[in-house]
């Protein structure tokens, strides 16, 4: 059997075979390969993998519904972030602050225990179980009010950071 350059599939088959034997005899340099000094300046100075700051850094942590209650967007003691709490789970949305925020149509539940109002779909504020009160047991809701609030659960989980648990007042 002999390898016939003439046939195109065979022709094609060389090139293939070539072009791999190049890339490693002579492989790429790229960016990164290049001395850290030299990086901006091989793309014009424009170029540069370092970002203006680290993003801060979310600590997974115990929070109370008077601890947590700072994190509203408001308060200067929360610094800005926004988390808020379903069925025990605290989820960092500061990423949804146009939901979540003060002027958000979600902004109630901001820095709070949301899992009541959640599950009934309601934005109102009796849904909010005041601050100094223990935590909401949630056993009168319906099955369904139930699977609403586990929804809520499992699309805040794909889209905030979970950074921690809400636990009653005094057990932080």
């Amino acid at each position: 059997m002999s390898f016939d350059l003439s046939l195109p599939l065979n022709t094609l088959f060389a090139g293939l075979i070539l072009w791999q034997l190049r890339s490693i005899i002579f492989p790429v340099t790229t960016i990164t390969d290049l001395p850290p000094n030299e990086w901006n300046e091989s793309e014009g100075g424009a170029y540069s993998w370092m970002p203006e700051k680290h993003p801060e850094v979310v600590l997974w942590k115990r929070y109370t519904p008077q601890t947590l209650r700072k994190y509203d967007g408001v308060d200067p003691e929360g610094k800005g972030r926004i988390l808020l709490a379903i069925k025990g789970t605290v989820f960092d949305v500061t990423q949804g602050k146009s939901f979540y925020g003060p002027d958000g149509m979600y902004g109630n539940f901001a820095g709070r225990d949301a899992s009541r109002g959640m599950a009934k779909q309601s934005f109102d504020s009796e849904m909010l179980t005041p601050i100094d009160q223990p935590l909401d047991k949630l056993t009168d809701l319906t099955s369904d009010e139930i699977d609403n609030m586990n929804g809520w659960i499992e699309h805040f989980a794909h889209k905030y950071i979970i950074c921690g648990e809400l636990v009653e007042n005094g057990q932080d």
